[in-house]
């Protein structure tokens, strides 16, 4: 990608009709490879509580992990947005304690923007990171933060009341600075009229073709996960299998002896060994 991108390109690629590619990720090789192939934004999401660190949900995570690995990701990419995810109870007290972490994973992440759950009850913290120049990505829908106040990773949006309320939101977030919105798992038709209503662009996760964006989780990207597989999902690659099967190979080689072969050894030449050998002799002699 020769240029970067920024929330103006984003901006821009709505009103051309142009699509957004967002992924997650998590580490230096990862951002590279994604970086390379032309990704527009890259997502590092508290989701890694999950696929990095194997936990349940993504509560567990913390604004230090954020940081973290973040730091490799903009090390690794040129050009994408990258955009952070402010973890669980990071910036619910108060506007300014959002802010407070909001800027420790600008400055020591190096992350462009940050990414926050919530509806309109968090429009006051919204506007106060944009008021001080922290662009800020929202997030509605099911929000996996508040997995258990919701009682699973459930589809948002099946009633009139809930319908409204993901519109309602999505608009209050828009007015108080917010330059996209992640509409995840909502039903299409729904994402299609918000989007439709937003002047900012909306990414889909679970929410039908009809956004400005998508958004997919790196590891049920590439087939690296077990279990479970949303329906959303497409596994674009096997990558599971591959390891697997390579890891196998390599126990048996190395179980067998033919690993590593001629091809993965360095040797000396005669010469330079029987030289070695003779001093190391000497060595051995004067001890003796």
């Amino acid at each position: 990608m020769t240029k970067k991108v920024t929330v103006r390109t984003l901006l821009n690629m709505k009103k051309s009709g142009e699509h957004i590619a967002m992924m997650t990720a998590y580490d230096f090789p990862t951002a590279k490879l994604l970086s390379d192939a032309g990704l527009h934004v890259l997502l590092v999401g508290d989701s890694l509580g999950m696929v990095v660190q194997g936990h349940e949900t993504t509560i567990p995570v913390t604004v230090d992990h954020m940081i973290y690995h973040t730091s490799m990701v903009s090390r690794g990419a040129d050009g994408p947005l990258i955009v952070t995810d402010l973890p669980f109870m990071s910036y619910h007290a108060s506007p300014e304690v959002a802010l407070h972490n909001a800027g420790r994973i600008l400055q020591e992440g190096g992350a462009h923007a940050v990414k926050l759950e919530g509806g309109r009850e968090m429009a006051p913290t919204v506007a106060r990171l944009v008021e001080a120049g922290v662009p800020v990505m929202a997030h509605i829908g099911l929000t996996p933060q508040s997995v258990h106040a919701l009682g699973g990773f459930a589809l948002q949006g099946k009633t009139v009341a809930s319908a409204k309320r993901i519109l309602d939101d999505a608009r209050a977030l828009e007015a108080a600075g917010a330059f996209a919105v992640v509409l995840e798992a909502v039903p299409a038709q729904l994402a299609a009229l918000v989007t439709q209503r937003l002047r900012i662009p909306t990414i889909g996760i679970g929410a039908g073709p009809d956004c400005d964006g998508q958004v997919l989780v790196f590891h049920d990207f590439i087939g690296y996960t077990s279990g479970y597989i949303p329906k959303h999902n497409k596994q674009f690659a096997d990558v599971a299998n591959t390891i697997s099967e390579a890891a196998r190979a390599y126990v048996d080689e190395v179980g067998g002896g033919s690993f590593p072969g001629e091809a993965q050894t360095i040797r000396l030449s005669d010469e330079t060994w029987e030289t070695i050998l003779a001093e190391l002799k000497g060595e051995s002699d004067a001890t003796n």
